[in-house]
């Protein structure tokens, strides 16, 4: 019975890694689509005049830092050439969008572009320590 259950539990693992492989292999392969659609996004929801900032939960500076790892991880996971200084653009496009804010009744915070810069990071750590892990 315990070999049974064995060759079960073996089989999840398996399948999981093989679901895991996979989907880091559909992110590498779609990495500039992902992350235009992502960037797109982020200068859509950025820009939008909006009366009132609308409620949702998390703080503005997370929601900040989780949209530019999204951003820059499939960048920093697929490696393409000049990874770097698609990072280094996406950092310009965070102080930009911060400085046009106060032009479409939006509020531009440096402290944004902080949690956007500590984002990037993020995602190309995650990035880092998943191609990592895929090739052991």
């Amino acid at each position: 019975m315990s070999d049974k259950i064995n060759a079960r539990i073996t089989f999840h693992k398996i399948s999981a890694e093989v679901n895991v492989f996979h989907f880091v292999n559909i992110i590498k392969k779609h990495w500039l689509l992902i992350s235009a659609t992502v960037l797109a996004l982020i200068t859509l929801l950025s820009l939008t005049p909006l009366p009132h900032l609308p409620s949702v939960p998390g703080s503005d500076k997370t929601h900040h830092f989780i949209a530019y790892a999204g951003l820059f991880f499939p960048v920093a996971l697929a490696k393409p050439k000049h990874w770097l200084l698609i990072g280094l653009l996406f950092a310009f496009w965070s102080g930009a969008i911060e400085l046009i804010q106060p032009y479409v009744n939006r509020y531009g915070e440096w402290l944004d572009m902080l949690a956007n810069s500590v984002g990037l990071l993020c995602g190309f750590v995650l990035a880092w320590l998943t191609n990592k892990l895929i090739k052991q």
